[in-house]
């Protein structure tokens, strides 16, 4: 939009001066809402991440971002995972008011078993007007295990039902147990 208006400026201003003036304006405006972004400096983190999954699952990885800044954040977190990972969501925007905390959710669907890393997490914080930008990448360390996939999980709950039958601790009901004449075997 601003580039749209100097360009109104210049057609009606012809001249060099006026181009000048019309980018030393927005140089200006751009380093004014950079002051104005919350410092990512002040930015904490915290990684909310299961300590293992299975490969056929897929993994809620979310941020809990703190703002300790006196400003409202406006911004976007970039977790570095592994490509092998499968994050889902690589880029998140978050808006956290100065003194609050909001959490940023994602998710990984792995390619691979193993143990999967993140190393950093990239903050970029802009300003009121979005026209400039703080950044800064924070080092983060996180680590998932992913184990084998679970396939035989479906037949569980049958296996488990018929164990707790043969254990004596779930009552059963058979046919023919009763003296009433609708149960009574053939």
């Amino acid at each position: 939009i601003l580039g749209a208006l100097g360009a109104v400026a210049v057609v009606l201003f012809p001249g060099t001066g006026t181009i000048l003036a019309w980018l030393g304006l927005v140089a200006a405006a751009a380093a004014v809402d950079a002051a104005l972004a919350a410092p990512p400096l002040k930015i904490r983190l915290e990684r909310e991440l299961p300590e293992s999954a299975r490969l056929d699952e897929e993994v809620p990885a979310a941020l809990v971002v703190r703002n300790e800044s006196g400003r409202t954040l406006h911004g976007v977190l970039r977790d570095a995972w592994q490509p092998s990972a499968g994050q889902q969501q690589a880029e998140r925007r978050v808006t956290v008011p100065a003194g609050e905390a909001r959490r940023a959710s994602g998710t990984l669907r792995p390619e691979r078993r193993g143990d999967l890393r993140t190393a950093s997490v990239t903050v970029r914080s802009f300003g009121p007007l979005g026209l400039a930008a703080r950044q800064r990448t924070v080092a983060y360390p996180g680590a998932l295990r992913i184990l084998p996939p679970f396939r035989s999980k479906r037949h569980l709950p049958a296996k488990l039902r018929r164990l707790r039958e043969l254990d004596g601790n779930a009552s059963v009901q058979l046919r023919g147990a009763g003296p009433e004449f609708d149960s009574l075997r053939d």
